[in-house]
């Protein structure tokens, strides 16, 4: 069975992370209105430097933006919100865990969405919760 097992590829991937989103409570899909999912193999060497990142695999997904407690009406145009899951860490992370593949991208997807928001741990513990 194994030989014929394979890892999804970026389009894969991304299709997950839209389904498992999809999944999510409607309040907070409602409230995630305009952010962008994204899907790459690995960050950019910009974002690792930023992230002052020991490796590329340091990284299993990112928010990039501004949050909402930081947004104001008198804000200027600014590119969109996004969220990035990293391909090849998470494939990495689920290699050595025990746990099934949509639930780490589902936990990587409500953690970096969760800075969007703000939410603490504890927020984003219940948000897993109800989604499950």
């Amino acid at each position: 069975m194994w030989t014929i097992l394979k890892a999804p590829s970026l389009a894969e991937m991304e299709a997950m992370a839209h389904g498992i989103f999809d999944r999510l409570p409607r309040r907070f899909r409602e409230l995630c209105a305009g952010v962008i999912v994204r899907v790459e193999d690995f960050p950019s060497d910009e974002v690792l430097d930023e992230m002052d990142a020991a490796s590329e695999f340091d990284l299993l997904g990112l928010f990039q933006g501004t949050g909402l407690p930081h947004q104001s009406n008198d804000d200027v145009a600014r590119l969109p919100n996004m969220v990035w899951l990293y391909r090849r860490p998470i494939l990495d992370y689920w290699a050595e865990h025990d746990e099934a593949l949509g639930h780490i991208i589902r936990h990587v997807l409500i953690h970096e969405i969760g800075h969007h928001f703000g939410l603490s741990d504890d927020d984003m513990e219940a948000i897993e919760a109800a989604a499950d």
